[in-house]
């Protein structure tokens, strides 16, 4: 999977910022399947999260167009847009350049087209053949480490369409046995990450457990509990003149989900069930057993933490009628500073608790919780990276390291290159795994220093015109210094703080030599300290008789 080209010819939800932007992401001739991250560099403002936004809900649109069942709605249903990849079906020998595309042409809706290039002209896909499915990523995965709602929302979109599907089909006899499949839309955030973490602490193999935990100095996870709450005051109601089939007193499952929650009974160490509440305690000592147990009904870390997931997204049952109609109407409005709210631990349907971890060394259990930041970012990133690995998928990363410490930003990327996969490490070019693709947008110069400049695009916005650019480095990235790339792509130098800026300029005119050796003493080592040194080297120089 390759992107080449973005064309956002109208884009409502950015506000008009990214009108008429146009930009060739890649060239069109590439030599084998290496794995190579586009980096979204820029300030604050720039139109970073906003492109990876656009991106996601174009997406969006050709999912919603194909496989309307799973993808039940869009967020921006009036983008005007043309996007171009490379995509290598399975079981295909070569790459297909495809383009989506929506635009007005005087029809009163526009409406999406797929179409493959073959033999220099483009051909229009019909909908209804298997074959423009395959055209289509396997899924597209976006990250924000905090509550974007810019890149999150034709996410959440999608979560909110799946959870009103579950609730509905659990209501009605006739559908309860249908899986209800996947979106494809898959949002990785601080709401799924104890999903994440725990499909591949129990189904991933040893070196990416190693991988995922090495860094916050733990060995692997020790134990955990699962609380599912089915009579809850927020649950569907039946139907007028209607009574439930199932023996459930709130919250009803389809045959899917009442599967799931049978097979994390039989994996649990020891479990509890109250009637009363139809609560359900499932506690996990993680051994062997349990993950043998595991392995059994799951076939991969991505299969149990859909399980999960599908199960988590429950708890948007728990969110009040008012909320989610409200989401609703701010999403067709483009008020786009709503998002769902999370409800409380204790209304929650589905929640984790007490996860614990055995430490390195002393063989100390440590809570979950008192992780940092940086930790359980990074945990979270990898192990989407371990569990997402096949290929033709398309990564939207929103400043994937803005908790990390300097030493794990500049080995950020050659960590994903190097993690260990179920389909092996995606720098090797015969992994499946390399056959995906990454756009990620940063504030760091440590990324951009890992990548050459072809695959660095420099945001930047234009006071006068309110515009954004989008422009290719004029140095090489790859290997440059921080400080070049801070030039560069923020205009800052020096790159050290405005207030000992100002003080170095206040010192740099001063005629006093002990003033400067005073200033000197305080400083740091730059290289403003260098020509304030050689300032007053001049100043002795000339006070010598």
């Amino acid at each position: 999977m390759r992107l080449l080209r973005v064309h956002i010819i109208a884009a409502e939800t950015c506000g008009g910022l990214l009108d008429d932007v146009d930009v060739g992401l890649r060239s069109r001739i590439f030599d084998g399947d290496a794995f190579e991250p586009l980096c979204l560099i820029g300030p604050n403002g720039a139109g970073k999260s906003q492109f990876l936004q656009v991106v996601a809900e174009m997406f969006q649109a050709a999912f919603h167009a194909v496989l309307e069942l799973e993808e039940r709605g869009e967020g921006n249903p009036d983008l005007q847009f043309e996007l171009e990849y490379l995509i290598r079906p399975e079981g295909a020998g070569e790459y297909l350049h495809v383009r989506i595309a929506r635009q007005a042409d005087g029809r009163r809706k526009p409406v999406v087209l797929i179409e493959k290039m073959e033999d220099g002209e483009w051909n229009t896909c019909d909908f209804s053949d298997k074959e423009t499915l395959a055209l289509l990523p396997r899924k597209v995965v976006g990250y924000t480490s905090g509550d974007n709602e810019t890149l999150s929302l034709p996410f959440l979109l999608s979560r909110s369409g799946y959870a009103e599907d579950v609730g509905r089909r659990a209501l009605d006899e006739t559908t309860t046995a249908e899986t209800i499949p996947d979106t494809r839309l898959m949002l990785i955030d601080y709401g799924t990450h104890l999903e994440v973490l725990v499909a591949n602490l129990m189904l991933g193999a040893s070196e990416q457990r190693a991988a995922l935990l090495s860094e916050a100095g733990l060995d692997d996870i020790f134990s955990f509990r699962c609380t599912v709450q089915l009579a809850h005051h927020a649950a569907p109601k039946a139907p007028a003149g209607r009574r439930f089939s199932s023996a459930r007193k709130g919250v009803q499952l389809t045959e899917e989900l009442e599967r799931y929650l049978d097979q994390l009974r039989r994996c649990s160490t020891c479990y509890d069930h109250d009637e009363r509440t139809d609560t359900y305690t499932f506690d996990f000592f993680a051994d062997e057993q349990s993950r043998a147990g595991f392995r059994h009904f799951w076939d991969s870390a991505l299969s149990l933490y859909s399980a999960l997931h599908k199960l988590a997204m429950l708890n948007d049952l728990a969110i009040p009628k008012a909320a989610r109609d409200r989401f609703k109407r701010d999403t067709k409005s483009r008020r786009f500073a709503s998002r769902l709210p999370e409800p409380q631990d204790e209304d929650k349907v589905f929640r984790f608790e007490q996860v614990n971890f055995r430490s390195s060394g002393e063989g100390q259990i440590v809570d979950y919780v008192s992780l940092s930041d940086g930790e359980h970012q990074l945990v979270q990133i990898l192990g989407t990276f371990c569990m997402v690995s096949f290929p033709n998928v398309v990564f939207l990363l929103d400043e994937p390291e803005s908790h990390f410490n300097p030493r794990w930003r500049v080995n950020f990327i050659s960590r994903v290159l190097g993690l260990r996969t179920a389909a092996g490490p995606r720098e090797d070019p015969s992994s499946p795994a390399s056959r995906q693709d990454v756009l990620l947008s940063t504030h760091a110069p440590f990324v951009a220093s890992d990548m050459p400049r072809e695959r660095v695009l420099i945001f930047s916005k234009s006071l006068e015109t309110k515009k954004i650019a989008i422009n290719r480095p004029d140095i090489q990235t790859y290997g440059s210094t921080f400080d070049a790339i801070l030039e560069e792509c923020f205009g800052v130098r020096p790159p050290i703080s405005q207030m000992p800026r100002d003080d170095i300029a206040e010192l740099m005119k001063s005629s006093n030599p002990d003033e400067l050796r005073d200033g000197i003493k305080r400083l740091g080592h730059s290289v403003e300290k260098v020509f304030l040194a050689d300032r007053l080297r001049q100043l002795t120089q000339e006070g010598e008789p």
